[in-house]
């Protein structure tokens, strides 16, 4: 007996070590550590979370790559129509994206925060909830957009923009806002739950078919701006369409989506709460690029060439920090969702340890410490803290940042590298705070806010054991206090219909000042014939007055 005993001990202790031996190759972490010594000297949960963070941020960087080729080859195929029309695209571009994209873009990185939180809190019916919700709300913030659209051009004439340009740009204009919202809603849809591939394909095949419309609508039918206006508008219609017919063959909304409920009436006061920082963040991170294009275009034609080459090239190094701030994101939100405090602190640090890994990788030093702050507000987006965020890119960018640039561009006479070494000192400042604010944050304390987000007035929602649990021990008096903040029917009726009806009539005043007043009196050169650099036969000029 003692001789089989020892026999089956060391049994045991043979398949435990061959157990023990065999491990790493069954952790998914294995596929990309797959050397021994850095398994010895990184801990477990810090290669697993290395992996997880790089298996969502290679995809994410590729639909980032993809999104920017889409307005890269428009902007090929409109040079081939002339620079005039060229520079009409161009000022299209930046008007729709200075206003209705960045804006719409904030507003739905509200989805980014509920989404990952609610779906890491295994309430998975709340996340179509949430994303009917951001629909509703979407949707009504495009008439506002149109409103403003239709009138920029009266605006852009008056602050002394070519007139030619400004009317060429108004070709570009187009009735697809609404379609780069959704759009913008499936992706936060899909890739909060940690679905990544999806719009990775969508973005493969819209690709494909923006070049292929671009062709024919310009060379083979050859209508001009007209032309190449139909295929951008049509390329973020294609996109939503094609992402959706995705969602709906693959079934990815079965788990998530209830269908349509009354409860995406409620709660848009939260909803809006984590939105309008999240806009102010992500504007107040753009619009100090497009101040330096209007700052350049004040020194001449050689410095806004110079600023357009240096903006490009920042946009598609940005695109990679951009994918780890999406994986962090969602990897954050999932861990404080589920009430894992531990796990969103693994993540923050792994996600700040690859930006700076990365921003050495890079070698360029504002695109270097811009990667901090990028990934840094991915963690802030996660943990719902936006506004945090929001405050720091207004003192940083816009009290530091731009008054720097602006005394070092004109006074001192350094031209565009002197708000570029403004702007460095401004980036350099906000990679501190963020690095500084986030290992400063009380982690277990935003675990518990995060409960009073994510917790839902359904009771029988299905609910992993543990976090149940202990979601239950935080207290029932929060849940009734949730229920009696809902609105009642007649509640709802009358504050979400006044909503509408002031959105419907800033549209209708749009509309009108559209419609009633007359552009300004700008003269331009329509003899376009005339060589001006040849002076011995000059041909008359005539001019005319811009109208609808």
């Amino acid at each position: 007996v003692t001789e089989a005993s020892v026999r089956r001990s060391t049994e045991e202790m043979m398949d435990g070590s061959r157990a023990r031996a065999e491990a790493p190759s069954e952790e998914p972490s294995a596929k990309l550590f797959c050397c021994g010594c850095v398994r010895r000297y990184i801990p477990l949960v810090y290669r697993e979370e290395i992996y997880h963070i790089l298996r969502m941020a290679g995809p994410l960087l590729v639909c980032r790559f993809l999104n920017f080729l889409l307005f890269f080859v428009v902007t090929m195929f409109c040079g081939r129509l002339g620079n005039t029309e060229l520079a009409g695209y161009g000022m299209a571009s930046a008007t729709i994206h200075v206003t209705a994209t960045a804006t719409g873009y904030g507003l739905t990185l509200a989805c980014d925060t509920l989404v990952s939180q609610t779906f890491g809190s295994k309430n998975l019916l709340h996340v179509g909830v949430i994303l009917q919700r951001g629909v509703l709300i979407l949707l009504l913030f495009c008439l506002p957009c149109w409103a403003l659209l239709i009138n920029t051009q009266p605006l852009l004439l008056l602050v002394g923009q070519d007139p030619e340009v400004c009317f060429l740009m108004f070709a570009w204009f187009s009735s697809n806002v609404q379609a780069m919202f959704l759009y913008q809603l499936q992706r936060s849809y899909l890739q909060n739950q940690g679905v990544i591939m999806p719009q990775m394909y969508a973005s493969v095949v819209v690709n494909i078919v923006n070049v292929l419309a671009n062709y024919v609508l310009l060379f083979w039918l050859d209508l001009g701006v007209h032309g190449s206006a139909a295929a951008n508008s049509f390329a973020p219609i294609f996109s939503c369409i094609a992402l959706f017919t995705y969602i709906r063959i693959k079934k990815l909304h079965v788990k998530t989506w209830g269908g349509w409920s009354s409860e995406s009436l409620q709660d848009w006061g939260a909803y809006m709460k984590l939105a309008i920082p999240s806009t102010l963040m992500a504007c107040f991170d753009w619009w100090i690029y497009e101040i330096g294009g209007f700052l350049a275009g004040m020194l001449g034609e050689v410095d806004l060439a110079a600023q357009h080459v240096v903006i490009m090239l920042a946009y598609i190094v940005y695109m990679i920090p951009l994918g780890l701030q999406g994986a962090a994101c969602v990897r954050v939100g999932n861990a404080l969702g589920a009430g894992n405090t531990a796990g969103a602190i693994h993540t923050s640090k792994v996600s700040l340890i690859l930006a700076a890994i990365l921003a050495i990788l890079l070698g360029v030093v504002i695109a270097s410490t811009k990667t901090v702050i990028c990934v840094g507000m991915g963690i802030l987006l996660g943990t719902g803290q936006q506004k945090i965020a929001a405050i720091a890119n207004l003192l940083g960018y816009y009290l530091i940042g731009l008054p720097l640039s602006i005394i070092l561009t004109y006074p001192a006479k350094l031209q565009i590298a002197g708000f570029w070494l403004g702007l460095l000192v401004a980036v350099f400042l906000l990679a501190i705070y963020f690095v500084v604010i986030i290992f400063r944050l009380n982690w277990k304390k935003m675990t518990e806010e995060v409960h009073l987000i994510v917790s839902s007035r359904d009771q029988t929602e299905e609910r992993s054991p543990p976090v149940a649990q202990e979601r239950q021990e935080v207290g029932q008096e929060e849940e009734k206090s949730s229920a009696a903040s809902m609105l009642s029917t007649s509640q709802l009726m009358v504050r979400r219909g006044l909503t509408t009806l002031a959105a419907v009539l800033i549209l209708a005043v749009g509309t009108v000042v559209h419609l009633t007043v007359p552009l300004p009196e700008v003269a331009f050169i329509t003899n376009n014939t005339m060589d001006w650099e040849n002076f011995t036969s000059p041909a008359p000029l005539t001019t005319q007055t811009l109208s609808f």
